[in-house]
């Protein structure tokens, strides 16, 4: 018998009776640089102009949210107490003045990455990057305030634009994706929890920043879930050979059964890594990513791509302050390097395709489900993705 949907979860789900109103929930809240979470009462205000109070159901969590939890960078240190988490999936409790595309009981997942669709930006087919709101200023929301408070009315701080960590949360309007009707059936609203980052971030890499073409050869320097996404794009294309790359080698069975044909852990490896991987591939990949966010790597795949056409598409967050580790005088071998964020993916107009494209078995999202737990088990999740047990865990509110 299929699972049943979601009307055992919101059984005590009635907007009519929040709307407008302040609701005391419970939260994951941090108040220092890896301290444990506390799970406690706050209180979330209501949605104001432009702005979508969404009850989550299920939220998982992404190594960007452990760098942050770590503070780093520095700068981050001052923003306690905080809520964190922005991958999710949930309902829409409430809208604010002026929210017209969403409304009350709308499946949603939110995203960091936003789009307003009227900014300079938005309106670009070149960027999926937003000007009206950003992802590198979301301590408060647009108006300098937060929706969170204490039960004692100190506010807490929100992040990257979501705050998932908490049975309801607020955000503005152009970081909220409205999913297809089919979100209704819980088992399929839980595999769209990982359409907030991490898989769109991966496949996006591959398919709309690099291009990945069929037939050609890729690289991809680290294989926790954003690589693995983009062994999964790079396998959808109809890439021949699909090389990865990381120093744990437990990893290598689940990157195998995702895509990736050959492996190198390079404390194996005698030589640099990039040369084994152009004696591996004639000459060096067609492309070739870096996920880990570490500088060092960066130059191996950057020198692993072949000279004349290589592309090396930065996916990982590099925090610490280095800068490119290469000579300008490299990129004269028509070797090009490009960043990406979300995958390239403009979040509201082109993430309901892929949602459709990624149910109809395109991209295969329960491989990257490796755990299921209650929400209050969230630091015991934190710590099977520190230690590198777990793909995406993930919460079920």
């Amino acid at each position: 018998m299929a699972e049943k949907k979601n009307n055992n979860i919101l059984r005590n789900f009635n907007p009519s009776e929040t709307r407008g109103k302040i609701i005391t929930c419970k939260a994951a809240v941090v108040y220092g640089p890896e301290e444990a979470f506390k799970i406690e009462e706050v209180e979330v205000h209501p949605p104001q102009k432009m702005e979508v109070r969404i009850k989550i159901l299920f939220t998982s969590i992404c190594h960007s949210d452990v760098d942050a939890w770590k503070a780093q960078p520095e700068s981050r240190r001052a923003f306690y107490p905080r809520i964190f988490g922005h991958e999710a999936s949930g309902i829409v409790e409430s809208v604010g003045e002026g929210v017209n595309d969403v409304r009350e009981g709308d499946y949603v997942v939110p995203i960091f990455q936003a789009e307003c669709g009227e900014c300079k930006l938005c309106t670009c087919e070149k960027t999926n990057t937003c000007e009206s709101v950003s992802y590198t200023n979301t301590v408060m929301l647009s108006d300098g305030k937060s929706r969170f408070y204490t039960t004692d009315a100190k506010p807490i701080f929100h992040f990257l634009n979501t705050s998932t960590f908490s049975e309801y949360t607020v955000v503005h309007s152009a970081c909220v994706v409205k999913l297809p009707s089919v979100a209704d059936d819980t088992r399929i609203l839980k595999r769209l929890t990982l359409l907030s980052c991490g898989v769109t971030t991966g496949v996006g890499a591959a398919w709309n920043v690099a291009n990945v073409h069929s037939g050609s050869t890729v690289a991809i320097f680290g294989l926790g879930s954003v690589g693995l996404a983009v062994a999964e794009g790079a396998r959808a294309r109809g890439a021949s050979k699909i090389i990865g790359i990381d120093i744990n080698p437990h990893k290598f069975i689940k990157a195998q059964a995702m895509g990736v044909t050959e492996f190198i852990n390079p404390k194996d490896e005698e030589k640099p890594v990039y040369e084994k991987i152009r004696e591996m591939s004639e000459g060096g990949v067609h492309y070739s990513f870096e996920c880990s966010g570490n500088s060092d790597v960066l130059r191996d795949a950057f020198l692993s791509s072949h000279e004349g056409w290589g592309l090396t598409v930065i996916v990982g967050i590099h925090l610490t302050p280095k800068t490119l580790p290469i000579h300008p005088m490299e990129l004269f071998y028509g070797r090009r390097i490009v960043g990406s964020m979300f995958g390239g993916f403009k979040g509201k107009s082109q993430l309901p395709h892929f949602a459709q494209q990624c149910l109809q078995g395109v991209v295969k999202l329960d491989d990257f489900i490796t755990h299921e737990l209650p929400f209050h088990d969230i630091n015991e999740a934190f710590q099977l993705l520190i230690a590198g047990k777990s793909l995406r865990c993930i919460l079920h509110l």
